[in-house]
């Protein structure tokens, strides 16, 4: 959260506003129309980013931004496993279908990154 917040907040008033919001992921470069999803974006920040509707996120905000609550990072990085690596679509995985995507495994926090395959035999 507080490297977020250095990063993002560059006028340095430990907020970040709707501008540097937006400046953090894109950059205008002399282009006069944005493009659809920077306009998106820009709404996701008054709907939902800035709850208190003040005009900047703090902190709270931040957090709720970047760490939702609502998000489960292990059952989502799972569901992407079995999603890429299921060739059968039947919801299961063989041991055939994990070898063939081995790189996969290997590089995923749910594996720690390959590590639990090698404690694993099965």
């Amino acid at each position: 959260l507080q490297e977020t917040m250095e990063d993002i907040d560059k006028n340095g008033d430990g907020f970040i506003d709707l501008e540097e919001y937006i400046g953090d992921m894109y950059s205008h470069d002399g282009d006069t129309d944005e493009p659809e999803w920077v306009k998106t974006e820009r709404e996701q920040f008054v709907e939902f980013r800035d709850k208190n509707r003040d005009g900047k996120m703090d902190k709270e905000e931040t957090k709720d931004w970047i760490l939702p609550s609502d998000y489960d990072h292990a059952e989502a990085e799972a569901r992407h496993l079995v999603y890429e690596s299921d060739q059968d679509k039947d919801g299961k995985l063989t041991k055939e279908e994990i070898v063939d995507k081995y790189d996969l495994f290997v590089g995923s926090q749910a594996t720690d990154f390959g590590e639990a395959l090698v404690r694993h035999d099965e």
